[in-house]
């Protein structure tokens, strides 16, 4: 109980609710918004995936700038997050409850971008004023990980199975969830309003290159990059390899909502084993996992539905285990080499929106290079493809992260 206290008059719960909004504005976006433009204006997944691609190339120069400004922001840090909250919730609007008023591919390259760089500066201040809320206490960076991650897999959760729910109820799907998603925005930016304060900037601002000169923030960003990108190439093709492989369309939203429950479940378990034994050994097993988990994703076929299940809530706990741990422990290497944290979660937000990117250019092009057409039958080409790309390819991306973490040092 004394830990809770802790927390509520800490305000943690402020930083839960406003995970769940950004949570549910990231992943499920490149989850779901591919499939939705193919299937409902027939936009082929390759033009889908490159517009995805040249966003995060605008990332490369845009992420860093807001890290930039986010070091500088004062008096008027609080209007300008709720600046970018009500972009964001509009982005959000227009990608799924408005018909498009001009071509669906550009329109969906209009909207994609507001919605990603809103999403971009509120990520990258937020995890910044966590560095400033935390400081250097001990554990503070795990205990509010474990507050703010619960709440991002919660608000996943929720995104994830909204769009079944809301067609159940007879609704539009998407354009319900758009419209409930800006209202929750709203009540999440006011909640959070007074944790915005300039804290976080009160330190000389941190410039990029003296970040990338300091190898475990370095090796840490690699890190990330070759962990995440499993969890981006599972996503952007857990609907397809649900709805084709697996043959069990209908299941999607209930496995992806189990998926995540089961990462937000894991999430505070990990938090305390991480206290316990250390962050290093305790996402050492955590990935372990997750290989043997997509190993045996490897064997799955049509009717193999309950398999699946058992695999979201193993492959899920994982996620859980990545998603607390790793933003926390580079949140506490920035509190000692940047404790602005603004230039420093830029780059982990590029790196984090990178692995998507990485997904949507290269995996479904290539998926649809083999014949593969979502909602219809597929050749066996394309199943054999689709299974490779959503279970071997993240296998092997996982043991390159095992092998990297193992050689970090983090004793310093």
């Amino acid at each position: 109980m004394s830990a809770l206290r802790h927390a509520v008059s800490q305000r943690f719960p402020a930083y839960t609710a406003f995970a769940a909004v950004l949570s549910g504005a990231g992943l499920p976006i490149y989850i779901f918004a591919p499939k939705y433009y193919a299937d409902t204006f027939g936009v082929s997944l390759t033009a889908l995936g490159a517009v995805l691609f040249g966003l995060r190339l605008f990332d490369v120069v845009q992420d860093p700038v807001l890290g930039w400004i986010a070091e500088r922001l004062r008096g008027g840090k609080a209007i300008a997050i709720g600046a970018a909250a009500a972009l964001m919730a509009a982005s959000m609007v227009g990608l799924f409850a408005v018909t498009p008023p001009i071509a669906p591919l550009w329109w969906f390259g209009l909207m994609i971008t507001g919605l990603f760089s809103a999403f971009s500066f509120l990520t990258i201040n937020f995890y910044a004023q966590g560095i400033a809320k935390v400081g250097d206490s001990d554990g503070g960076h795990v205990r509010l990980a474990a507050w703010r991650e619960s709440g991002a897999l919660l608000g996943i959760c929720l995104a994830a199975i909204a769009p079944t729910v809301l067609l159940g109820m007879g609704a539009d799907p998407f354009a319900a969830f758009a419209w409930g998603f800006a209202a929750v925005t709203i009540v999440a930016t006011v909640f959070m309003w007074r944790e915005w304060t300039p804290a976080s900037v009160e330190a000389k601002p941190t410039p990029v290159r003296a970040i990338l000169y300091d190898p475990l923030a370095r090796r840490l960003l690699l890190l990330a990059l070759v962990n995440a990108t499993p969890l981006a190439v599972s996503s952007t093709l857990f609907l397809f390899f649900v709805e084709s492989r697996l043959n069990a369309p209908g299941w999607e939203g209930p496995l992806l909502v189990l998926f995540f429950l089961a990462a937000a479940v894991s999430s505070p378990i990990w938090s305390a084993l991480a206290g316990k034994f250390g962050e290093k050994p305790v996402l050492l097993c955590a990935m372990v996992l997750a290989v043997a988990a997509f190993g045996w994703t490897l064997t799955l076929g049509a009717g193999d539905t309950t398999a699946f299940a058992i695999i979201c809530v193993l492959s899920g706990a994982t996620i859980g285990a990545d998603l607390t741990l790793l933003p926390a422990m580079f949140a506490k290497r920035m509190a000692r080499i940047a404790p602005n944290g603004g230039q420093g979660f830029g780059l982990w937000s590029l790196v984090s929106k990178f692995t998507l990117a990485f997904a949507a250019v290269l995996l479904l092009p290539l998926l649809e290079s083999t014949g593969f057409q979502a909602g219809t039958d597929n050749p066996h080409a394309a199943l054999t493809m689709l299974t490779g790309l959503y279970a071997l390819v993240p296998s092997v991306l996982k043991i390159v992260a095992i092998i990297l973490l193992a050689l970090t040092s983090l004793e310093d």
